[in-house]
């Protein structure tokens, strides 16, 4: 009984058409199972692709935008830094005339009172620490040819400490040939800051440049602008033309002329002159001139020595 009981548990014998169909069957859900692991793997691997790519154009472009930003602080920066370095070495012009002759040298000729009036604005850069100052003839022209002793020419500058400073000026020499004139103010007592010069020899068209200068009486304006020409040329107030001047859209307005032109280094590159203006607007079309540093550096120390050229003395 016990070796029968134990027969009975043994499993009969599968069939070999069973074992075959099972073989079978285990070997397709095999095949069903790696199959449909293989499709999962490369789904998951194809998903991590695309979020990986997406990840990588995203931060990619994070950084560029980042990288723009910054330049675009950076040019910002410099702008301002350029303006907070050479904004001090400009000067405010007023060309003031009097009603009458003062009975005595003692009072304010310069106070802008009933006995004194406006008669325009313009603007000049120092041109050494003894205060003289570089503008255009046109500027102080009523000054320069003045036989009543009423003209009177008001400067406000600012000194190496940035305190402002308001001084009578007196014209030491002028040639209307190239439109330049130098005034003189007493610096005593105070440091003044000399403007910095480059050089318009190696100008380039596309070059930017920002013009300082008091445009309808507002003082300290910077206007900003490329190079827009070179070599041009413009009348002169004594009808002769200038020859070499420089063209930019920098903005320059009534009350700009005699103020620098300036380069990406904070250097002088031109003597602000010139506008062309739309016919009874008054208003900058956006081609304006200055007169070549180069120019302005050749012909100011001879006026500063000797004064105005014979032919020109009125």
């Amino acid at each position: 009984m016990v070796a029968l009981g134990f027969l009975q548990c043994i499993q009969s014998p599968t069939p070999p058409h069973q074992i075959q169909s099972s073989t079978s069957n285990s070997t397709h859900t095999r095949y069903l199972t790696r199959r449909k692991s293989m499709i999962f793997t490369s789904s998951f691997l194809a998903s991590y692709v695309n979020l990986h790519q997406h990840l990588n154009l995203s931060t990619f472009s994070s950084a560029i935008a980042q990288e723009l930003d910054d330049e675009l602080q950076q040019q910002e920066n410099r702008l301002v830094q350029i303006f907070q370095e050479t904004s001090s070495s400009v000067v405010y012009i007023k060309d003031l005339e009097l009603t009458k002759l003062p009975k005595s040298t003692s009072g304010n000729v310069l106070a802008e009172d009933e006995n004194t009036k406006v008669e325009g604005t313009g603007s000049g850069f120092i041109w050494d620490k003894f205060g003289h100052i570089v503008t255009n003839y046109h500027v102080v022209a009523k000054l320069a040819t003045d036989k009543s002793g009423l003209q009177r020419c008001k400067v406000t500058l600012v000194d190496s400490r940035g305190n402002s400073i308001i001084r009578e000026a007196n014209i030491i020499g002028f040639d209307p040939e190239y439109d330049l004139a130098v005034l003189k103010v007493d610096a005593v007592g105070n440091e003044l800051k000399p403007a910095t010069f480059g050089t318009s020899r190696e100008l380039q068209v596309g070059q930017s440049c920002f013009a300082i200068g008091n445009p309808y009486g507002y003082e300290n304006t910077l206007t900003t602008g490329v190079i827009s020409g070179l070599g041009r040329e413009i009348p002169s107030p004594n009808g002769k033309a200038i020859r070499g001047a420089i063209q930019t859209d920098a903005a320059i307005n009534s009350g700009n002329s005699g103020g620098p032109l300036i380069n990406s280094w904070g250097h002088v590159i031109g003597v602000n002159t010139a506008t062309f203006t739309r016919k009874g607007t008054g208003i900058s079309s956006g081609v304006n001139f200055a007169i070549p540093i180069d120019t302005a550096v050749r012909i100011v120390p001879y006026l500063i020595v000797y004064g105005t050229p014979y032919s020109d003395r009125y």
